[in-house]
């Protein structure tokens, strides 16, 4: 995703980059990292943490972030001097990649017109291919999960039938092809 930076001197060209950063798995290690995107003001858009290689005690961070070329370059630069860092994997510059988010969404109609609501909750989570894993007489938790876009448009749908809550996982990213990190 590309948009314009207002800077009257210059037009910069702000991009969204998924980044995934390779680390030993010990404490603190998140924390120097959200410290270093937050002391250089850089933002953090959605951030997952996991060990991915329980022997090897090696955890895999995926970051979405966005800003100019140079920005995002700094970015990659200061993470890999980072000592618990393996390796700063962009996954964006690879090429291909499938991204995932897991939300949870709950849902109660809303007004006078709550019985077309909740049908029309179960028609929308029915198009989208979410999963009911709750439901009572007042209310629906939907589980969806996709690329963000469609995570987005399935929010703001619900958000106009009841929305009540939603509780989203951050993106899971992986390089498509035979290659890993």
């Amino acid at each position: 995703m590309k948009s314009h930076y207002n800077d009257p001197a210059t037009v910069q060209l702000i991009e969204r980059r998924t980044l995934c950063i390779l680390v030993d798995n010990e404490p603190g290690v998140l924390a120097r990292i959200a410290g270093l995107f937050s002391g250089r003001g850089y933002n953090i858009e959605s951030l997952t943490v996991s060990e991915t290689e329980h022997e090897k005690h090696v955890s895999r961070i995926t970051v979405i972030t966005s800003g100019t070329a140079s920005i995002l370059e700094q970015i990659k630069a200061h993470l890999e001097r980072l000592v618990p860092v393996h390796r700063v994997i962009d996954l964006t510059q690879m090429g291909a990649s499938i991204e995932r988010e897991l939300v949870l969404v709950k849902v109660v109609g809303k007004g006078e017109h709550k019985v077309e609501h909740r049908v029309e909750a179960l028609r929308l989570a029915q198009a989208f291919g979410a999963k009911t894993v709750d439901a009572t007489l007042e209310s629906f938790i939907f589980e969806l999960t996709g690329p963000t876009d469609e995570i987005e448009r399935f929010i703001a749908l619900m958000a106009e039938i009841g929305l009540v809550e939603v509780s989203r996982t951050g993106v899971a990213a992986i390089s498509r092809g035979a290659v890993g990190v």
